[in-house]
């Protein structure tokens, strides 16, 4: 049986680009340093206003293409994790289909989910592939979250970010230890209120009183159309869940902390990651930040950051590498994966 393998990453970024500078010029009281020390991002890419998450992750999958990886005509199954998709129905996987050439004979599907969603999708690739459904699994995340964001919620402006990221997941020779895998999951539906869009689907139309902005006490602007994050209830949720999921992990692989050689979690903000890094007890030399010129871009950030750290040397091949998505549902995910010959 063929085992499951990450063969190549690449990423688009919208040209429009949000600094820190700009962002202190527009709230007061808040300089560019301060929101970069809070958040260890300095610059966010935001999409256009005709431009959707759907166009970000097929400029990615032009990439991949490029880079000679593979071609459309190779893809046999395409996978897209978006919460903007670009209609109720149809999907929009099947667009991309279309639009990127991939053959007619291949599935498409869609699945809404944010930050846990790469890690989610290696999980279905994995067993598209293992399962002799696949033997090309073309990963796409997306999400232009800037859509639904408050001009005037420096809660949200200062941290997300616009992007699209293409993984292809082949079908590799099977090897002692897997490619990817084990996988760990967890889902707490009680925190769905604490990162949301309230309006704009069918439990809630979007209406001219749904529209009207309020001031909170923090100071940020928002309306119920608007996106809403509850910065401190998701900060204790992940401190309370990851570090136990990070355990599960290991105990399910076998393993300890000190044979993984790298850990590439969600890139929510510096100042939770860290916390988080500090909790596990992980070395910071193991331990990936690369969010500071892109933002969160929620089921982006891990192949964003993978796809860095192999340009930068922190990632080798042969290296087994921790993953672990986590935020809005609540969800989240965990994976080990071995690094093979990735472009």
């Amino acid at each position: 049986m063929k085992q499951a393998a990450i063969a190549a990453i690449e990423y688009h970024l919208p040209a429009e680009t949000v600094t820190s500078e700009r962002l202190a010029a527009e709230f007061s009281g808040w300089s560019a340093d301060k929101i970069d020390d809070k958040t260890g991002i300095s610059e966010r890419h935001i999409a256009g206003e005709n431009e959707c998450a759907s166009d970000l992750a097929v400029e990615a999958a032009r990439k991949l293409f490029a880079a000679d990886a593979c071609q459309p005509a190779e893809i046999d199954y395409i996978l897209f994790c978006t919460q903007s998709p670009d209609y109720f129905l149809p999907t929009t996987a099947c667009t991309i289909q279309e639009r990127l050439g991939i053959p007619q004979a291949s599935g498409a599907i869609d699945y809404n989910l944010g930050c846990s969603g790469f890690v989610t999708g290696l999980g279905l690739a994995k067993g598209l592939i293992e399962t002799g459904q696949a033997s090309k699994v073309l990963l796409l995340t997306a999400e232009t979250y800037s859509k639904f964001m408050n001009r005037r919620d420096k809660s949200v402006r200062t941290i997300f970010g616009d992007a699209g990221a293409a993984t292809l997941v082949t079908a590799a020779e099977p090897a002692a230890e897997p490619y990817i895998g084990p996988l760990v999951y967890g889902t707490d539906g009680s925190g769905a209120g604490n990162l949301i869009v309230r309006t704009g689907g069918i439990r809630e139309a979007r209406t001219a009183e749904s529209a009207v902005e309020h001031e909170e006490e923090s100071g940020n602007f928002r309306s119920r159309d608007n996106l809403f994050m509850n910065g401190t209830e998701i900060f204790s949720f992940t401190l309370r869940v990851i570090p136990q999921c990070v355990k599960d992990l290991l105990a399910r692989a076998g393993i300890t902390m000190e044979a993984v050689d790298l850990f590439v979690f969600h890139q929510a903000n510096s100042f939770m990651l860290e916390h988080l890094r500090k909790r596990l007890k992980i070395p910071e030399e193991k331990f990936l930040i690369s969010m500071r010129s892109c933002g969160n871009t929620v089921s982006s950030t891990i192949p964003i950051a993978l796809k860095n750290a192999r340009e930068t040397g922190k990632l080798k091949c042969g290296n087994r590498v921790m993953l672990v998505g986590f935020g809005v549902g609540y969800s989240w995910a965990s994976a080990l994966i071995r690094w093979p010959s990735a472009k």
